[in-house]
């Protein structure tokens, strides 16, 4: 008899409202069970060819190159600045949460020069700190900023800085990890030159593919590298002839989660993209009411808060991990905590994709109500919920 102890794999069901994973939808879970077939398999290059139609409609792009990198958002991330930065090269990015200090991270690496605009955890980086980091520099390669900051809850407006990145012939790189399929992203009409985001936000399929779209231009520019790119799995080049130009074997593609990344997606195109957003933008709307409702403080600046991922600081003498840890034990609600600076401080609830609902936004503002109470903190019962509620009643 073996004396290994093991887990009995039953995970428990949980109403998922950290800034992801959001849950499933069923359809999305059955496609993890479908059979399956080799990674060139004639049926399998058919869904690569639909998924990679479907991904285009979400980032409302036609560039060529779209594909989703095996990997997660993370994989994108750094996909993006090691094909398109070399030793010696300037990168500008956009600093106020803790995944543009990751951007900062993976551009060093590179060996890039990169030049930090900073802004406080909260608020979003302005123009003219932007312009005059792109101006102080004889040649900018790449302009770099986070579309909606997970740690703080705050949108960065893109349409002024693609402008600058043109005005100074930088290549704009976003990250829409949080965003894709949530709030609104025009990756054509603002003039993004390359996006990543990840398959377990917005989207609702499993953690593990990062959706990932470059333009021409951007393309041309990895072309006319001096040096080999560092990293042979994130290679572009390489990536693109499994993808994109033929199907010449590069690695062995997650095909059950690219199976699931295509039901989420169609999904989304049954939903319609607009209507999608637009379920983000009155969800959103309505816990931000009743949270302050309750009163509670958002973190985010006002005129630039999210809609997917809302920031709500601690009240003073509430023990943050006590109420997380009760919603979680006791009534099977995530929601996540702080990260870096903000570690202890605030809370962070994601309504994303399937998780992004009425009944999650009222689940979610009753049981927090009655763990603040048990802390001592004062709040005028159902005050949370009729805030939401009156914001459901207008269409």
């Amino acid at each position: 008899m073996s004396d290994i102890s093991y887990l009995n794999l039953n995970p428990p069901n949980r109403v998922l409202l950290a800034p992801g994973p959001s849950n499933l939808p069923p359809r999305v879970q059955r496609a993890l069970i479908a059979p399956l077939v080799g990674h060139l398999d004639p049926y399998f290059v058919q869904v690569m060819e639909d998924t990679v139609k479907l991904l285009r409609t979400v980032f409302r792009t036609q560039n060529n190159f779209t594909i989703p990198i095996s990997g997660t958002g993370s994989a994108g991330m750094n996909a993006s600045f090691c094909n398109f930065l070399e030793p010696g090269d300037v990168a500008v990015i956009g600093v106020n949460g803790f995944f543009a200090e990751r951007m900062v991270d993976n551009a060093q690496r590179t060996g890039a020069k990169v030049v930090t605009v900073p802004a406080e955890w909260g608020k979003i980086i302005e123009p003219d700190a932007l312009e005059a980091a792109l101006k102080a520099e004889k040649k900018v390669k790449l302009l770099a900023l986070v579309h909606v900051e997970t740690s703080t809850g705050a949108m960065q407006p893109l349409i002024e800085a693609a402008k600058l990145a043109r005005k100074y012939d930088a290549l704009l790189v976003v990250d829409a990890v949080s965003s894709l399929g949530g709030q609104e992203l025009a990756t054509d009409d603002w003039g993004i030159d390359i996006c990543y985001s990840g398959s377990q936000k917005c989207l609702s399929a499993p953690p593990g593919l990062a959706p990932f779209t470059a333009s021409q231009k951007a393309m041309t520019v990895a072309e006319k590298r001096s040096t080999k790119v560092a990293s042979w799995y994130f290679d572009l080049s390489l990536l693109a002839t499994y993808w994109v130009t033929g199907r010449f074997y590069h690695h062995t593609a997650p095909v059950l989660m690219i199976y699931a990344l295509h039901e989420a997606l169609v999904l989304m195109a049954e939903e319609g993209l607009d209507a999608r957003i637009k379920r983000h933008l009155r969800n959103g709307a309505a816990l931000q009411a009743g949270l302050e409702a309750m009163g509670l403080v958002l973190h985010a600046d006002k005129n630039h808060r999210a809609s997917v991922v809302t920031a709500v600081r601690v009240p003073q003498g509430v023990e943050e991990a006590r109420v997380r840890q009760g919603l979680l034990n006791e009534f099977g609600i995530e929601i996540a905590g702080g990260l870096g600076q903000l570690k202890g401080k605030i809370w962070r609830i994601g309504l994303m994709g399937y998780s992004s609902s009425e009944e999650n936004v009222l689940r979610l503002l009753m049981t927090l109500e009655k763990l603040l109470t048990r802390e001592g903190y004062k709040v005028e019962p159902n005050a949370g919920v009729r805030a939401a509620l009156e914001v459901f009643s207008k269409k």
